[in-house]
């Protein structure tokens, strides 16, 4: 995979930190940034991933009603159209 340079400043306390860190894993100082986005991003993939879930879960009957239900999922309870006690609504 190509590699691209980035430059950034840090005060010097931070880049002592980082050079510390690195030598205590065996990785360079590349390796040791690299690794913290690469989790850094992971971490926000999975926090998006939860409150996806989270919503779905707390809106299912609203989108049951609007799309209709899917095969295999229980049936919207006939005649309702309020969404009364549903987070977000009035």
């Amino acid at each position: 995979m190509a590699k691209t340079q980035l430059n950034v400043r840090v005060d010097e306390a931070t880049a002592e930190a980082a050079r510390e860190r690195a030598t205590q894993r065996g990785v360079s100082m590349n390796r040791y940034i690299e690794e913290l986005v690469l989790k850094d991003a992971g971490e926000v993939g999975q926090t998006f991933v939860e409150a996806a879930s989270d919503f779905m879960k707390q809106y299912e009957r609203v989108f049951a009603e609007e799309f209709g239900r899917q095969e295999g999922s229980p049936p919207a309870t006939p005649g309702t159209t309020d969404h009364e006690g549903l987070p977000g609504t009035t």
